[in-house]
């Protein structure tokens, strides 16, 4: 009768480890399978300025700019009603803010890449007001020195050849010391400010700048990027982007 006893007891304690272990295993999941994707369609149409056009087709999104700030800037030039004077200790380049026409088209469900590809010179994303996103390159490939850095405005930002205005930093306008998403790369992943949402910098980023979270925006958990949290070179900035991309990149044009 005992040995009878002993062997339901047992049958009934692994019964329940396994129904313990059943369900530890199903809350650790992810709650969309990482081959799937998170979507960010509605959260893309929701904050981007109203100077983006979006579209979408086919599983992709296709952001469409002329590529000027919503914000102040030196090198918008004397007389516009944007213009402010450069900073103090700091030298213009030549160039100055200049309409574009820029297509970003993104996949949907932006997932992880096999092979990370690094990111190149010109526009490796979009910020939410239709600006393109630079990484931490300049002409040559070569990183932003510091000269290049006395040319930026107060955004992280300044005119290329052909007038292409664009941010290599943050700035007073889309995020710095926050948790502001301030775009999209072309890889589909949001990129956010320096801070997470609790208000803490996140020690946790891989190479290439980013991790899997929830965000103000992404109730579900998706891979995001954060601007660096070093200052560059000693100054006022932080680098937006530098590496390599997590997902597949989708096209830029001009």
């Amino acid at each position: 009768m005992n040995k009878v006893k002993i062997s339901i007891l047992s049958l009934t304690l692994l019964v329940t480890c396994i129904l313990i272990y059943s369900c530890s295993k199903d809350d650790d999941s992810p709650a969309i399978p990482a081959e799937e994707g998170v979507s960010i369609t509605s959260v893309v149409q929701a904050t981007y300025t109203s100077a983006v056009t979006i579209s979408t087709s086919d599983g992709s999104i296709t952001l469409r700019s002329n590529g000027t700030p919503n914000h102040v800037s030196p090198y918008w030039g004397v007389g516009n009603a944007l213009y402010e004077a450069q900073m103090a200790g700091s030298t213009l380049n030549p160039g100055t803010i200049r309409e574009q026409v820029y297509a970003m088209t993104i996949t949907t469900k932006p997932t992880e890449a096999t092979n990370k590809e690094v990111t190149t010179l010109g526009p490796i994303g979009m910020a939410l007001n239709g600006v393109p996103l630079y990484n931490d390159r300049e002409g040559g490939n070569v990183p932003v020195d510091a000269n290049v850095l006395g040319s930026f405005d107060r955004a992280g930002a300044h005119p290329g050849p052909g007038n292409t205005y664009h941010y290599h930093c943050t700035g007073d306008f889309t995020g710095n010391d926050n948790a502001n998403l301030i775009g999209f790369l072309r890889d589909g992943f949001p990129i956010y400010a320096r801070k997470d949402m609790d208000g803490s910098y996140p020690s946790n980023l891989d190479t290439n700048g980013g991790h899997i979270g929830t965000t103000a925006d992404f109730s579900t958990p998706i891979y995001h990027y954060h601007a660096s949290n070093t200052a560059y070179l000693g100054s006022r900035f932080y680098i937006l982007k530098a590496g390599s991309y997590n997902g597949t990149k989708g096209t830029f044009t001009n």
